[in-house]
């Protein structure tokens, strides 16, 4: 009985006997090894119901409901029954036990040049271990975690090893080396423009089945690979085995076991890339994978229309012939430019046309399938898998019955974000007290040591007002990012893609949009790259303009501080996870925007792995906290430092006017009087004093350099609450959102006591408007206070976000968007919470 894998229930499996559809979707699943003859088994449902979780070729995988509605399976017992009717009826049983290897030549030993360095290329799927073989291989420290598209743009490191230097390239981890995804690309691109003298094929052994299905790609090109069968411990504990001599020697690829986690077999395979580049590793040879006599007649003739030597030189023609039977745009675009390109695209597109009248088939799919038939073939014969039930599999299933429970999966998500939230707020507050009492000892130190002057001021209210407050939520910036880097490395950012899938799909974004928008939360910069896993233009793009409003780890720090001042205790926290949840809202109000105007959605497969949860290890996490923390610092001593030099320098200038010199007048008077005053009387005349200075030094704020540039925004900024110097801040904070808070530290600095310097909530607390119907009032009132964080909150992009759109999306158009809808957005929401609150508090 044929159905579809959606009228499946959970718990029941069947075998695939067709997959419908066209186009990006039927590739992708099929890469992803939905093809006939696979048996697949329904696990569980979202939380919301849509996307379903299957098991398929022993790894987990999610899809739609409507996509799974696409894939037609039948009970096991009834599939044998199945193929031989189709035997009768002369259909061709294609790519289930096809199984052939046509041996062609021999590798090419060394790369002649003479030298001692090899170039080498890191490839293989997302979660497979890649990027921790590079670190460990190299001694680098790049990003390591547990979901696909950590790694979204190639690293290189060298490394000296045995007389040889090793150039290491770690490219984006993929699939396939297709044309659906920014990854495929740009590792195909890679790999043909740059070729490399090796190319390391970082094979996840707990799912070698899929894995290898990258493989099969890279045997096509005709280049030199070395397999890292990687996480081979975790293979083992299964109980699992495999002849990797063997199935090597049927790839023409040799293969070593790696645990790249704990530095595992590294020796052994950078001594296995010397050989192979030395050319004295017998496994090394290049096959062809057998197609079937039908379709190795068509690559042989469109392989005969291809004669541009220089062409040849970078592209294999088999893999050319294939990548234009399999319908690939970019190697149809390729082969156009070519002097007989016609002549070749039209031999494509005869010799298309027949295979698909032969096997009913799109040529993409029995393609795919040939090639999981050649992977079954081989495995057939080397790899064995344990009877017994994966004691990870069981720790992975249980885990996820709770984790991506109906019921149970949103109610946990909110509760980790409230716990990250409420202890970053609470516990970072402790060290983050210690930090500004030094930073306060170090301004009382520099105030009673130095002689009043420029020097002493820019200490003060430069270096320890500007850098030093900023440098106070570091504690802070630590733990959050703790918080976000345990939840990459177990795996939990997978789940979390997969249960908002449903929300997120009726917002017109896809799944794995969720994923860059949580990063988002650390970083906005990363987070945009990390959207180049997502295959459609339209959703990337969608993604991109809605990460701004998730807020980065640089706005904490001020958020931090207003919450502070504005309130207290538990409420605080609560404002705090309030201000986060805002962001989303308005990224979803403008997903919905988005999804009706400017960038309509597309319907897009929802094709994710979910990893089995893995413990990450102690040193993952510190040096994620480490990396982190150390690119703080390091903008306090850069963005931040010259910022604040740059905001002290025109706060201070010019130093004096018309105006200080009356001051100055009235000062000297009142000291002459006070030398004749008796002691009783001469406090009334210090005071005097004290208030005229206090009056002088605002009066050069005021027409200070940036006094005047606050006074040009003042008007913009003055129906929001904001006086001159809170819209100075938020000018300078597009070059580093902290730059608020140095900013805030020497604007403000004057409004408290000498002794209070470095506590600069007291002085935002203290602030009072100095003209207008408003003089005297305090600034910081709570619905001004309120707008100013929600101004903040959505306002311009930092220019380093600013930036990476524009390189993400290609040109200015975009980022040009951001600036004007997110500026725009900001400033009718502040006015609209300024006026409510205030109806509000006079009610």
């Amino acid at each position: 009985m044929v159905q579809t894998l959606k009228q499946l229930a959970e718990g029941e499996s069947g075998i695939i006997v067709k997959v419908k559809g066209r186009g990006a979707f039927r590739n992708r699943i099929t890469e992803m090894g939905f093809v006939k003859g696979e048996k697949v088994k329904v696990i569980s449902a979202a939380p919301l119901q849509d996307p379903m979780k299957y098991e398929l070729k022993g790894y987990n995988i999610s899809l739609r409901r409507n996509e799974a509605d696409m894939i037609e399976v039948m009970p096991e017992s009834e599939y044998a029954d199945f193929i031989e009717e189709q035997k009768n009826n002369d259909q061709v049983n294609h790519g289930i036990t096809c199984f052939g290897v046509v041996e062609h030549g021999g590798q090419k030993t060394g790369n002649g040049n003479g030298l001692n360095t090899i170039e080498i290329a890191f490839v293989g799927n997302p979660n497979s271990g890649k990027t921790s073989l590079f670190n460990f291989a190299s001694n680098s420290k790049e990003r390591v975690a547990n979901y696909g598209g950590v790694t979204v743009e190639s690293k290189t490191a060298k490394l000296k090893y045995k007389n040889y230097t090793f150039n290491i390239t770690d490219l984006p981890g993929t699939y396939s080396l297709s044309a659906y995804s920014p990854e495929e690309i740009a590792v195909r691109e890679y790999i043909f423009q740059k070729m490399p003298d090796i190319v390391v094929n970082i094979i996840d052994t707990a799912n070698i089945n899929r894995n290898l299905y990258l493989t099969t790609q890279l045997i096509d090109m005709d280049i030199k690979v070395v397999g890292a069968l990687n996480m081979y411990d975790e293979f083992e504990a299964k109980g699992d085995t495999l002849d990797y001599g063997t199935l090597g020697q049927m790839l023409g690829i040799p293969l070593l076991p790696t645990v790249a986690s704990k530095g595992k077999g590294i020796e052994q395979l950078l001594d296995k890339i010397i050989d192979v580049f030395e050319g004295k590793d017998s496994t090394v040879r290049h096959i062809h994978i057998n197609y079937g006599e039908d379709i190795e007649k068509a690559i042989a003739a469109i392989q005969a229309e291809i004669n541009d030597k220089d062409f040849i030189n970078i592209y294999s023609t088999r893999l050319v012939a294939i990548k234009l039977l399999e319908k690939d745009d970019d190697f149809i675009r390729l082969v156009s430019t070519m002097p007989n390109g016609k002549n070749i695209l039209q031999a494509a597109f005869v010799c298309g046309k027949e295979l698909e009248v032969i096997y009913k088939e799109d040529c993409e799919t029995f393609i795919a399938d040939v090639r999981y038939g050649f992977i079954a073939g081989a495995l057939k014969e080397t790899y064995r898998e344990s009877v017994d039930q994966p004691a990870e599999e069981d720790t992975t299933s249980k885990l996820d019955k709770v984790l991506t429970n109906k019921y149970l999966g949103f109610p946990i998500f909110l509760f980790m974000l409230w716990v990250m939230f409420y202890t970053t707020f609470t516990i970072g507050g402790y060290p983050q007290n210690w930090i500004e009492s030094g930073f306060s000892m170090a301004g009382d130190f520099v105030a009673t040591s130095m002689s009043d002057g420029l020097i002493k001021n820019f200490l003060i209210d430069g270096l320890i007002g500007g850098v030093g407050g900023v440098l106070t939520f570091l504690p802070n910036i630590i733990i959050l990012f703790m918080f976000i880097s345990f939840m990459e490395d177990t795996g939990y950012m997978a789940r979390v893609a997969f249960i908002m899938d449903k929300l997120m799909h009726k917002l017109g974004l896809h799944g794995r949009s969720f994923i860059p928008m949580l990063m988002g939360f650390g970083c906005n910069v990363p987070a945009i790259m990390a959207t180049r896993t997502i295959e459609n233009k339209n959703d990337r793009i969608r993604t991109i303009l809605l990460i701004p409003f998730m807020s980065c780890s640089a706005r904490l720090p001020v958020y931090i501080l207003i919450t502070g001042v504005l309130f207290s205790g538990a409420l605080a926290t609560f404002v705090l996870i309030g201000i986060y949840l805002f962001g989303i809202l308005l990224s979803i109000l403008f997903a919905l925007i988005f999804k009706k105007t400017i960038l309509k959605a597309e319907e897009v497969p929802f094709v994710m792995e979910l990893p089995p949860y893995r413990m990450p290890t102690l040193k993952s996490v510190l040096l994620h906290m480490w990396r982190r923390a150390s690119q703080y610092v390091q903008k306090m001593g850069t963005i931040i430092l010259i910022a604040s030099v740059v905001i002290w320098a025109l706060n201070a200038f010019p130093a004096e006017s018309d105006m200080s010199r009356k001051y100055d007048k009235r000062i000297e008077a009142l000291n002459t009087a006070l030398e004749a005053m008796p002691e009783i009387e001469a406090q009334a005349i210090q005071d005097s004093i004290a208030a005229i200075e206090v009056q002088k030094t605002k009066e050069l704020q005021s027409n200070s350099y940036i006094g005047q540039i606050g006074g040009i925004i003042e008007p913009v900024m003055a129906p929001l609450g904001f006086d001159w110097k809170m819209s100075v801040s938020l000018l300078t904070a597009i070059a580093a959102k902290e730059a608020v808070i140095s900013t805030l530290g020497i604007l403000y600095a004057v409004d408290v006591e000498d002794d209070e310097t470095s506590h600069l909530s007291t002085a935002i607390s203290n602030a009072a408007y100095e003209t207008g119907r408003h003089k005297g009032e305090r600034v910081f009132s709570l619905p001004v206070g309120l707008a100013f964080l929600a101004f903040f909150l959505i306002y311009f992009p930092c220019a380093a976000v600013f930036a990476a759109i524009k390189n993400e999306t290609g040109g200015w158009k975009w980022p040009a968007i951001v600036a004007v809808y997110t500026v725009g957005t900001a400033w009718v929401v502040a006015f609209l919470i300024k006026i409510t609150g205030e109806l509000m508090t006079n009610l």
